[in-house]
């Protein structure tokens, strides 16, 4: 018989994605108890979700004994100290992006959870986990795409002054960050997700579409470790949404779909430069079985690395993969010149990409 793990939710915002996503799950998990300040809507998903216990007191929830995962769905400057709080207390934890808020804080974790071993830490990247993405890795894996040249990736959001009504949105001190940060972020991981790490970075970044603290635009021109390019550009001001994948190998090329919340999905196209190779990429891709996405399936993954005390499928490093790529873009806008990575406890960001007036103190 399955063992069923039992989680203990914080947040009622992004945490009903999760909620729907454990759902799904119903052979893994059970949800006994939800937290959020929020009590209107935090009592709304106990009574949508069939959970039984409210509550506004987190620490209740990290001195259970009958919880295995602390899910994190709060504001981001939270999740550094809910993250250690959870693991400290014993539990699994899964945190939504952004993970935290430097660098440094990312290497503290690693610390941290060293210090008790068999404890693991997930963070949400659950649009790897689309099919089309998916696909794409298996034809990767079966060396049919080839040598990588070059990935273009767009984030073509809209967030209006309706979105920065919610008093920690648009700020360094809450949201840590801007469209980088907060929206992209999933796009850019599904980079490394395909690629490995970014080598070098230059990055333009500009406050254009909301009176904000923090950037709504970007472009950024990329080097990866693996030889290949990428050019990334975000921003909030696109009255279409899109998002938009394409990755060019020497005998593929790949393009995702181009709806802004599902672009892992299928269906993306593999186009192939002769008749033969797009014989083989059809064979392969008609051998694919398909399966669950998103959140349900990150979460099925993760159940399975609990049980089989294997790594999370999205580890500390492939967070702090995406958040080196943040904070280099960052720096890089700074500085006017390219920002190589990874970043290193010398780096002059490594400890916050805050600017001076906005910085914490950091962990470490």
């Amino acid at each position: 018989m399955t063992r069923k793990l039992r989680v203990g939710v914080i947040g009622a915002g992004i945490a009903a994605r999760h909620l729907a996503g454990f759902g799904w799950n119903k052979d893994l998990f059970e949800v006994p108890v939800l937290c959020s300040l929020d009590e209107e809507r935090g009592k709304a998903l106990c009574e949508e979700y069939g959970i039984a216990e409210y509550t506004q007191d987190t620490d209740s929830l990290f001195a259970r004994d009958d919880l295995d995962i602390i899910d994190i769905s709060t504001p981001p400057s939270s999740h550094f100290e809910l993250c250690r709080k959870g693991i400290v207390s014993g539990k699994h934890v899964i945190c939504e992006k952004p993970l935290f808020g430097s660098i440094a804080e990312v290497d503290e974790m690693g610390r941290i959870l060293a210090r008790f071993p068999g404890r693991k830490l997930m963070p949400i990247f659950q649009y790897r986990y689309g099919s089309g993405l998916q696909k794409l890795k298996l034809l990767i894996e079966q060396g049919l795409a080839g040598k990588p040249f070059l990935t273009t990736i767009e984030t073509h959001w809209w967030r209006g002054p309706d979105y920065y009504a919610v008093p920690w949105r648009g700020k360094w001190a809450t949201e840590l960050g801007g469209g980088l940060l907060g929206h992209a972020i999933h796009a850019h991981d599904m980079l490394n997700y395909v690629h490995g790490p970014c080598a070098e970075v230059f990055s333009y970044g500009a406050t254009l579409v909301n009176p904000i603290q923090v950037e709504d635009t970007a472009a950024l021109s990329v080097k990866m470790q693996n030889g290949s390019l990428a050019t990334l550009s975000m921003t909030l001001g696109s009255r279409k949404e899109i998002s938009r994948l394409r990755f060019c190998f020497n005998d593929i090329v790949a393009e995702s779909i181009i709806e802004p919340y599902t672009m892992g999905r299928d269906p993306w196209t593999f186009i192939a430069g002769t008749e033969e190779h797009q014989a083989r990429i059809d064979a392969a891709l008609a051998a694919y079985v398909p399966g669950e996405d998103g959140y349900t399936r990150q979460f099925e993954l993760f159940h399975k690395a609990i049980v089989e005390d294997t790594d999370p499928p999205v580890t500390l490093q492939d967070a702090r993969n995406s958040l080196e790529l943040v904070t280099a873009a960052y720096f890089s806008q700074r500085i006017g010149r390219p920002t190589p990575m990874p970043i290193a406890a010398d780096h002059p960001l490594y400890r916050s990409w805050l600017p001076e007036e906005e910085r914490r103190p950091a962990a470490g």
